[in-house]
């Protein structure tokens, strides 16, 4: 949702300073990732650090396609770069969370973590699968842009378990709207 309304809405402020500064989005690609993973690693110790830690990760994740599109640097391998490490930074999220929850007990928590993290690798998989049938599938109300946003607030917050139920629901609301989308692009197509 976040992504289909503002998706490219900083391109155009950042644009002169982008094409001054030589940057390579692949490199601020794994340098978010590289961030992400270590937020990881210090959630189970420190919530608000790691929360802190998303956040200038997702900056990076933000500015690697703004810099690839503003310099004409885009590139299919990019695409998929991105799209993979996402997927880790996900895992690594979602776990690192669900370790938090589990040290002090909240082992409800710790499956409402899990089960987010299988919403959101289920969302990227019905897009990748619908993308390999020809379709375009970018439907949902609980993308990654809005899923960093609820983590990083969650974390900075404290409000990790009921956060987490609305993720949890949302996401997979997220995937049932993208079978039902691909559903009706191809039902007449068997």
């Amino acid at each position: 949702m976040i992504s289909a309304r503002l998706g490219h809405f900083l391109d155009r402020p950042l644009t002169p300073v982008i094409k001054k500064i030589p940057f390579n989005p692949n490199a601020l690609t794994i340098t978010g990732f590289v961030i992400t993973a270590i937020a990881a690693f210090v959630i189970p110790h420190n919530l608000k650090l790691g929360g802190l830690l998303i956040l200038a990760g997702g900056l990076f994740d933000a500015l690697d396609g703004i810099v690839a599109r503003v310099q004409n640097k885009t590139t299919r391998f990019g695409a998929f770069l991105d799209s993979v490490l996402d997927r880790y930074s996900d895992a690594f999220l979602f776990l690192s969370i669900a370790w938090y929850l589990a040290a002090k007990g909240d082992h409800n928590g710790a499956f409402l973590s899990l089960g987010t993290l299988v919403g959101a690798l289920l969302i990227s998989y019905a897009r990748a699968r619908a993308e390999g049938l020809g379709e375009s599938c970018h439907t949902g109300i609980m993308e990654r842009p809005e899923r960093l946003i609820l983590i990083i607030f969650a974390a900075l917050t404290g409000w990790l378990v009921p956060i987490l139920w609305i993720m949890l629901i949302l996401t997979h609301v997220t995937v049932i709207q993208r079978v039902y989308h691909v559903w009706k692009v191809t039902k007449g197509n068997n």
